[in-house]
């Protein structure tokens, strides 16, 4: 792949491709650390001389040597060209990520993810389930590409460590019925969440809750709420109109867990 990896960098910004070929391109240097401390498998990466300009360059690029990952140096306006960020830190690596699946999540609250289209959103999801102690995050059909470069660089490195299984809606109802999870859907009509997590206290309720949050502009789709056992509101101050998806979910979520 030596040879070929500004053509891979370049293929692999299509999802399609991404998809075919089950590789992605990280870009920064804190994202491939992350990705080695994870004990990804690299297929190669490319460097431009600004990474050698700073000492955490200089460590990153001994320890690919160290792992004898291929390193294709190319000039600062080629690797600009193929950067997805304004201001690039000088290196892109293509790895295979880890392939998750259901039986992969073990028990604990998880986070649906439905329709959320911004990649910036879809890693910041998987980088707040992951910090707040969820188990998996579960992204349904037209949700972004966590594989996408943007989704990988909001995630932090998430991506790595926490369970992301990408369902559609099928798999997914027919999996959480056998499972008997409880789903709670974000709605601005919904039980004010203190109130939902009181009652289930109260009732001594142990099974396992996903919070399911929705697309930025329509919300949670009508047959997933329609089968939600709880509809969730987050209380808001007068004249708010919403939050970001990422912060309610962090939100519910942290209730969610606190509560179980």
């Amino acid at each position: 792949m030596r040879n070929n990896l500004q053509s891979t960098v370049r293929d692999l910004q299509r999802r399609k491709a991404r998809g075919r070929r089950g590789l992605a391109v990280l870009e920064g240097v804190r994202l491939v650390e992350e990705a080695l401390a994870a004990g990804l498998e690299f297929k190669g990466a490319l460097v431009s001389p600004d990474l050698a300009r700073t000492t955490r360059g200089q460590a990153l690029t001994a320890e690919l040597a160290s792992h004898a990952i291929a390193v294709e140096e190319v000039g600062s306006r080629t690797f600009g060209d193929l950067a997805g960020t304004d201001t690039p830190q000088g290196i892109l690596a293509i790895v295979q990520p880890r392939l998750w699946a259901l039986t992969d999540i073990a028990g604990g609250p998880m986070l649906v993810v439905d329709g959320v289209q911004d990649p910036g959103n879809v890693g910041t999801l998987i980088r707040t389930a992951h910090a707040l102690g969820a188990s998996a995050s579960l992204l349904l059909r037209g949700s972004a590409d966590p594989m996408n470069p943007k989704a990988l660089r909001a995630a932090m490195g998430a991506t790595f460590r926490h369970p992301v299984v990408q369902l559609d809606d099928g798999p997914f109802i027919t999996w959480a019925r056998e499972r008997g999870i409880e789903l709670w859907a974000a709605a601005a009509d919904g039980v004010p969440l203190n109130r939902a997590i009181d009652a289930r206290t109260s009732r001594k309720e142990e099974g396992l809750i996903a919070v399911i949050v929705g697309n930025e502009g329509a919300g949670i789709r009508p047959q997933l709420n329609s089968i939600a056992a709880q509809r969730v509101a987050i209380p808001l101050a007068r004249g708010a109109e919403s939050l970001n998806v990422a912060v309610a979910a962090g939100i519910l979520l942290y209730e969610v867990v606190r509560g179980r």
